[in-house]
C-alpha cells in the first residue's frame, strides 16, 4: 500500500499537471506568432502593408495547423485585422465575396441538395443494388454509383453522408469483416473520384482562381474532364482492387440474398416521379451549360447560380428557398472567401514577388533537373500534404500560391504545375481526420473501419497514386497539351 506522503506527491503532481496543461496548450501557437512577428519587422525590403498582409497570412497557416479554432472564423478574422492595422481598405471585406469560386460553390451545394431531396441519388443506388446478385458485383455497383456522384455533389462529406443510410441497409447482409470493407471503400472511393471533374472539390476552385489572379491563366471545365477523368477511372479501380484484395475476407461467401426491405414499391417505383424527371433534365442542361462555356461565355459559377435558383423557383422547383439556403456549408464558403482574399493580398503587396527574390538561389538548383525529377518532387510534396495538413481546402490555399512561385521562377508551364498540385492534393487516405468523408465512416456506430488498415491500405496506395501519376504525366498529359 501507498504511504501517506506518496498519496500527497501524487495528489500534488496532478493538480500541478491540470494547472500547466491549459497554459501550454496556446503557449506554441503563441510563441510561433512572437517568432514570426519578430522576423518580419527587421524586413527591410518589404513596407508596412506587405508587412501586415505577410504576418496575417502566416498567423492564419500557424492557427489552422496548430489550434482547433474554426478555419472560417480565423480566416475572417484576419481580413479585419489586416483592415484595422490600415494594411488595406475596407472592400477586401466586402470583395472576398465577390470572388466567383464562392458563387460556384453556393450553386454546387444547392444543386446537390436538390438531387438528394429529387429522390435522384437514391433511385441510382437501389437501381445498382437490384441488378446485384453478388456481394462482389454489389460491391463494385457501390463504387460506380459513388463515382457517379462527383459529376453532380462538390462536397466529399456530403456525398459519404448520402451514401451513409443505403450503405447501412446493405451492412445488414454482411458479415463484420465485410461490413469494416465497406465503411472503408465507401469513402475511399469518394476521395479518389473527386478529381473527376472541376466541381469535384473546392481546392479545385481555389487553386484555379489563385492561378488566374496570379499568372491570368485558366482551367475551364472540358480541360479539367478531359485530362482528369481518364486518371480518376484507373486510380479508383485500382483503388477498389487493392482494398479488395488486402481487406475482402478470403472465406466470404459471395452469394447475396434480394433485399426484400430495400427493393420495394414504396422505396422503388419503375416510373421516374416528376421531381427526378426535372432535376435530370437540369442537371443535364447545367452539364451541357459547364462544357459548352467557350461558345455561350457565362462562366461556370454562373451557370452554377442560375441552375441553383431554377432547383429552388416557388412552387415550382426541386426544394424550398428555405432548403437550398441551409443546404450550404456557410462556414466552408466564409473560409473560401477569406482565404483567397488573404492569399491575393500576398501578390497585391509584393510580398510574392519578395519571396521570389529570397528563394531564387535556391529555386535555381532545379532549373537543371531533369523533367522526370521536376514531377516526382511536385508529387511528393503534394500527396504527402494530408499528413500535416489535414484540411483540403487549407492544403490549396497554402502550397498553390507556392507551387506557382515555383513554376514561374525555373520557367514551367503553371497550368500544368497547378492540375498535377490539385490532383495531387486529393490524395488524403492514410489516417481518418485527413478527410470529413474519412471520419464520418470512422465515427459512424453501425458500420466502421479500423484505423490500421486505411494506414495499410496507405503504405500500398501512396506510392501506387504518385507512379500512377507520373505515367499519366508522360503518356497522355504532355500528349494532351499539359507539358513542364
Amino acid at each position: 500500500m501507498m504511504t501517506r506522503m506518496e498519496l500527497r506527491r501524487i495528489e500534488r503532481h496532478a493538480r500541478l499537471k491540470n494547472t500547466i496543461a491549459p497554459v501550454s496548450k496556446p503557449f506554441v501557437p503563441v510563441a510561433l506568432h512572437v517568432l514570426v512577428l519578430s522576423m518580419i519587422v527587421f524586413i527591410n525590403d518589404l513596407d508596412y502593408k506587405a508587412k501586415v498582409s505577410l504576418f496575417a497570412f502566416l498567423s492564419a497557416m500557424i492557427l489552422w495547423i496548430a489550434t482547433k479554432i474554426p478555419a472560417g472564423f480565423v480566416a475572417i478574422s484576419l481580413i479585419i485585422f489586416i483592415i484595422m492595422m490600415n494594411g488595406a481598405q475596407e472592400d477586401l471585406l466586402y470583395q472576398s465575396l465577390s470572388e466567383e469560386v464562392v458563387w460556384l460553390m453556393v450553386g454546387s451545394f444547392i444543386i446537390g441538395e436538390a438531387v438528394k431531396e429529387s429522390g435522384l441519388a437514391n433511385r441510382i443506388t437501389l437501381l445498382t443494388l437490384n441488378k446485384s446478385r453478388k456481394k462482389s458485383k454489389l460491391l463494385l455497383g457501390v463504387c460506380m454509383v459513388l463515382f457517379s456522384t462527383a459529376i453532380f455533389i462538390p462536397s466529399t462529406s456530403g456525398r459519404a453522408a448520402l451514401s451513409m443510410p443505403i450503405l447501412n441497409q446493405l451492412s445488414k447482409k454482411f458479415t463484420d469483416k465485410e461490413k469494416g470493407v465497406l465503411a472503408l471503400i465507401a469513402p475511399i472511393i469518394i476521395l479518389m473520384s473527386t478529381s473527376a471533374v472541376l466541381i469535384g472539390a473546392g481546392s479545385h476552385l481555389i487553386g484555379i482562381g489563385l492561378l488566374e489572379s496570379t499568372v491570368n491563366q485558366s482551367i475551364s471545365y472540358v480541360e479539367w474532364f478531359i485530362w482528369a477523368l481518364p486518371f480518376t477511372l484507373v486510380i479508383t479501380f485500382i483503388s477498389y482492387l487493392i482494398i479488395k484484395w488486402l481487406l475482402w475476407p478470403k472465406d466470404s461467401i459471395d452469394e447475396l440474398e434480394v433485399f426484400e426491405e430495400i427493393i420495394q414499391p414504396s422505396n422503388f417505383q419503375k416510373e421516374m416521379t416528376n421531381k427526378e424527371k426535372k432535376t435530370l433534365t437540369i442537371i443535364t442542361l447545367l452539364f451541357i451549360g459547364w462544357v459548352t462555356e467557350s461558345i455561350h461565355g457565362y462562366d461556370i459559377a454562373f451557370i452554377a447560380m442560375l441552375g441553383a435558383v431554377i432547383v429552388m423557383i416557388p412552387k415550382h422547383g426541386i426544394i424550398s428557398w428555405k432548403q437550398g439556403i441551409k443546404s450550404v456549408s456557410w462556414n466552408l464558403i466564409i473560409f473560401v472567401a477569406a482565404a483567397t482574399a488573404l492569399g491575393r493580398m500576398l501578390v497585391e503587396t509584393g510580398v510574392v514577388q519578395w519571396i521570389e527574390d529570397v528563394m531564387m538561389n535556391f529555386i535555381n538548383l532545379f532549373v537543371c533537373a531533369p523533367e522526370w525529377f521536376l514531377v516526382f518532387i511536385i508529387l511528393l510534396v503534394t500527396v504527402t500534404s494530408h499528413l500535416y495538413i489535414t484540411s483540403h481546402t487549407t492544403r490549396a490555399i497554402v502550397f498553390i500560391p507556392v507551387l506557382l512561385l515555383f513554376s514561374e521562377t525555373i520557367g514551367l508551364n503553371p497550368t500544368t504545375v497547378v492540375f498535377m498540385g490539385l490532383i495531387g492534393m486529393n490524395y488524403c487516405v492514410t489516417v481518418p481526420v485527413s478527410s470529413k468523408a474519412l471520419l464520418l465512416f470512422y465515427e459512424e456506430g453501425e458500420i466502421s473501419y479500423d484505423a490500421n488498415n486505411l494506414l495499410k491500405i496507405s503504405v500500398i496506395m501512396m506510392p501506387v497514386y504518385i507512379l500512377i501519376m507520373m505515367l499519366f504525366y508522360f503518356f497522355y498529359w504532355q500528349w494532351m497539351g499539359l507539358y513542364l
